[in-house]
């Protein structure tokens, strides 16, 4: 399914909508460009889970944690590692044992450390606006 989204709010408001679909265990896989639009998805789906917390990048820490909602939620950035190991090193699969939501952006980078049950969210630019495509089954 290819949904357009014409602007930020509109792509933080299909992120609030899709929350209601994840379950503790979920992992995310966000794919796209620079300015797709990965965190304003997370934010929305963030806030969809209940949490108040603002969302913002992980780039640079790598990770943030959520736990404020009614999941909590463990946003990734791979986007400034340079190898599987880098990603193992920051407690990767800890992480895959947590009873949370696991959001990855740019988790492209890294295919082969994604779990069996990652559900791939890609999201690219189109004109002034975004598209999403879910996986068929979402």
């Amino acid at each position: 399914m290819l949904l357009s989204l014409p602007n930020a709010a509109a792509t933080v408001a299909a992120g609030h909508q899709l929350a209601a679909r994840l379950r503790a265990g979920d992992l995310i896989a966000l794919t796209g460009p620079l300015g797709a639009g990965k965190t304003h998805l997370t934010a929305g789906l963030v806030a969809g889970l209940g949490s108040p917390d603002p969302v913002t990048s992980p780039t640079f820490t790598l990770v943030h944690e959520y736990v404020g909602g009614s999941i909590p939620v463990f946003h990734f950035d791979l986007y400034r590692l340079e190898s599987p190991a880098a990603l193992l090193d920051i407690g990767w699969d800890d992480y895959l044992n947590e009873p949370g939501v696991m959001i990855v952006e740019w988790a492209d980078r890294f295919p082969q450390l994604m779990p069996p049950n990652t559900r791939w969210l890609a999201l690219d630019l189109a004109g002034d606006g975004r598209t999403l495509r879910l996986p068929a089954d979402w």
